[in-house]
């Protein structure tokens, strides 16, 4: 008791001293984003860009998809160049052409190399020089810096517009003909673009790194790594290890109880299904109904790689462009499994208290329309927001708010979050009788409750980012909904409920599972929450954001390194007792999920985390892979193992078809596998060379994207996506043979499945 007692006691000085440090380094950012001046104007007076330009150009950004064309500050999607990066190099190009014709009467090509040394520092004097006037609000640049700016935005103009010149290129880019209809807006678009193009390579005041820490890679301007980045990637990683080897220690040290001896029979049989529990099996129904939807987006959208604008010769992108289907198999990702998990809420709650409130079965079905309201509009809004029919406001309102992962309309979102609060009261009423009462297992039955509050509120923080929001501040809040919402509060829900289905199945002891839940809480929560930070490095933040983010993020593989002894755990579990065969796959899912959690989340992600590699590496394939093998990998499968473990008491012995599971798990895990390391991998390594070779601009530009070797192996990626598509079929096929137990018998004799 008194053990369980300090693990309390630290787990709410974690998450208060976290979130205190995490909030300050918010105000610094604040305090220290890079300025929006008043106007950008040369220094014979000529105004090129005015703030409202920005601010307006930012809104057409977001309009437009946002991060699902291209990326900003390394955020976003991947085929397209990173608008930072593919300026900053036109630019320097364009400068030290104008200098070599000035300086030599020659094209900067032909110089030789000591010439092009000189003119390089030249250019660097002036382009990193800061010229932002806080008293006037103004940025004042050179009249041929200007001139090239301003030949820059006549080209962005171009590329977004339906300028037949830029037609094969936007073919390359997988951008949509005509992607801004107004010029006006394209105007604006380029204003965006090279106002966040100057804080990446214009100096803080009184340092000698810019405002995004020399990031992109561009040696051309001296945009190159400082100490501070290796020096924190460094010590992050004697912090991993030493947090390793404690851990490792500490668990050698703990005295495991004996596991209990298991009943003879599935206590799971006697279990009293309510109304409001069989009404879930239509969340878990829409949660893999979606999961499938997003597979074949994500198909699509992977196929946009080859051909840009269309799908096997089908001009699939006047219909559906590759801005669109990539938010939706993006935003699909956190809709399929949150509908799984907050279903799993929904069937745990009653089970837990033996209670089913007034009205409980009523409320599940209300929000459930709520769900696919939001679902289907959010799409609708974002799929007509890419025609650019809208105005911005409405577009803001109702379409697309550009940012990935929180990508929906704010009607939406605000409904969504109201969505969610619905959640948390009608497992709030569901619980409380069992957190009334004291039992063995009432902490971990605690740290569901308050991990459910965590999940109906923490979305609210996306409300945050306002129309207008500063792009370092809009980042800061978005990575709290992704980072802290999905991966950790989601994480510590779905921990807890697992403990409670084995505790409830007699296979572990209530005592082990509550220091177990606690502890691991306390160990993931403790680099998890200010290792948000990581996302952050080059997003315009101070540098004090690095050596937090770098030092806490590498605590964040810490708990992995046990995750070898939690897969075996769950793998013995299993074979516990001969009725848990009936728990088979489900339990073979949690395992898969311990080995992704190893891989995406532990490997790959670590190859991300320290500052230097993915100063190298941000918005190349690498982070897609750690994106799809932890994110699938670890909450989908996860997400699965919880829809088979509430189903399998609601479903006949007839209806349940573990063939259909066999197929499902092993189809699934392989098809990533191969997705992985047949594609997405060496992808990532040929971008990273080409990074080093001449510079960031070069690993996202269509003479890498568009080699024949990174096409070949995107095709190599096809018979991956197949056998994972083909896990996705199985699954679906399982479910809709399970709902024949929720079926009258006439209806349900009419499915022609079989299990055989």
């Amino acid at each position: 008791m008194k053990s369980t007692k300090r693990i309390w006691q630290a787990l709410f000085a974690v998450f208060i001293c976290s979130f205190s440090v995490l909030l300050y380094l918010g105000s610094e950012i604040y305090q220290e984003a890079p300025p929006i001046p008043e106007r950008i104007q040369s220094e014979s007076g000529k105004v090129i860009f005015t703030k409202e330009d920005i601010e307006q150009g930012q809104l057409v950004w977001r309009s437009m998809g946002g991060h699902q064309n291209g990326s900003i500050w390394g955020h976003g999607s991947l085929l397209a160049p990173d608008w930072n990066a593919d300026w900053l190099h036109r630019e320097a190009l364009a400068s030290l052409e104008l200098l070599a014709k000035a300086v030599y009467n020659e094209s900067y090509n032909d110089l030789t190399v000591p010439q092009q040394k000189y003119l390089q520092a030249q250019l660097q004097q002036d382009i990193r020089t800061n010229r932002y006037n806080p008293a006037t609000g103004e940025i004042t640049v050179s009249d041929n810096r200007a001139q090239v700016i301003l030949s820059l935005s006549r080209y962005y103009q171009g590329l977004f517009s339906a300028n037949p010149q830029f037609t094969a290129l936007r073919e390359q880019y997988a951008l949509k003909e005509g992607v801004l209809k107004d010029e006006q807006r394209a105007y604006r678009l380029s204003a965006f673009f090279f106002w966040s193009t100057w804080a990446t390579v214009t100096e803080r005041p009184g340092k000698d790194i810019s405002y995004t820490s020399n990031w992109p890679y561009e040696p051309l301007v001296a945009n190159e790594p400082d100490g501070d980045l290796l020096g924190w990637s460094m010590f992050s990683i004697i912090l991993m290890i030493a947090g390793i080897g404690a851990l490792v220690w500490y668990h050698a040290s703990l005295k495991h109880e004996p596991l209990p001896t298991p009943s003879k029979t599935d206590p799971l049989l006697s279990l009293d299904i309510k109304p409001s529990q069989r009404a879930v099996f239509k969340y878990f129904l829409t949660a893999i109904g979606l999961f499938l939807l997003q597979i074949t987006l994500g198909g699509i959208t992977a196929h946009y790689a080859v051909e840009g604008q269309e799908f096997y010769g089908y001009p699939l992108a006047e219909i559906l462009p590759y801005a669109v289907t990539r938010t939706w198999h993006t935003q699909l990702a956190v809709f399929w499994i949150a509908t799984a998990w907050l279903g799993t809420g929904l069937f745990i709650a009653p089970a837990l208290s033996n209670h089913e409130p007034k009205f409980q079965k009523l409320g599940v079905n209300v929000l459930w329309v709520a769900l696919l309201v939001v679902v289907l509009g959010s799409m609708f809004g974002e799929w007509y927001a890419a025609q650019q029919i809208w105005d911005l406001d409405t577009s803001y309102w109702f379409g697309h708010q550009g940012y990935e992962f929180v990508d929906l309309g704010r009607i939406w979102q605000i409904l969504l979050l109201a969505g969610l609060l619905i959640w948390l009261a009608l497992i709030t009423r569901a619980i409380l009788p069992a957190l009334s009462h004291q039992h063995e297992h009432r902490p971990v039955v605690m740290v569901l409750f308050l991990s459910s509050i965590a999940i109906g509120l923490f979305y609210g923080v996306g409300l945050m980012m306002g129309k207008h929001t500063h792009l370092a501040i809009a980042e800061y809040w978005r990575w709290w909904v992704v980072h802290l919402w999905v991966e950790g509060f989601f994480e510590t829900f779905a921990a807890a409920v697992v403990s409670l289905l084995f505790v409830r199945l007699g296979l572990i002891r209530a005592k082990s599972a509550n220091t177990t839940v606690l502890f691991t809480t306390v160990i993931f929560l403790t680099g998890g929450i200010i290792g948000t930070l990581h996302h952050l490095y080059f997003g315009g933040t101070p540098t004090s954001v690095i050596a937090w983010g770098a030092s806490f993020s590498a605590l964040e593989v810490v708990p992995l390194a046990l995750i070898g002894f939690e897969a075996f755990e769950s793998y013995k579990l299993g074979q516990a007792s001969p009725w848990m065969t009936r728990y088979k796959w489900a339990i073979m899912f949690f395992v898969a999920c311990s080995f992704w959690n190893l891989v995406g989340a532990g490997v790959f992600g670590f190859l991300i985390n320290p500052p230097i590699s993915l100063y190298y590496i941000q918005g190349l394939n690498i982070t897609a892979l750690h994106a799809h093998t932890a994110f699938m990998g670890v909450y989908g499968m996860l997400g699965i193992g919880l829809i088979l473990f509430c189903v399998r008491p609601m479903v006949a012995e007839h209806y349940w078809n573990d063939k259909l599971l066999k197929y499902a798990f092993w189809t699934l895990n392989l098809g990533l596998a191969m997705m992985a390391f047949m594609s997405l991998l060496p992808v990532g390594v040929i971008q990273f060379n080409a990074v080093m070779e001449q510079g960031y601009w070069y690993a996202r530009s269509p003479e890498i994207i568009h080699s024949a070797a990174v096409e070949s192996l995107v095709w190599w990626r096809l018979p991956g996506d197949v056998v994972f598509a083909g896990g996705g079929g199985f699954i679906i096929l399982f479910m809709l043979n399970a709902l024949r137990s929720f079926l009258p018998q006439k209806a349900a004799a009419e499915l022609t499945l079989n299990r055989e």
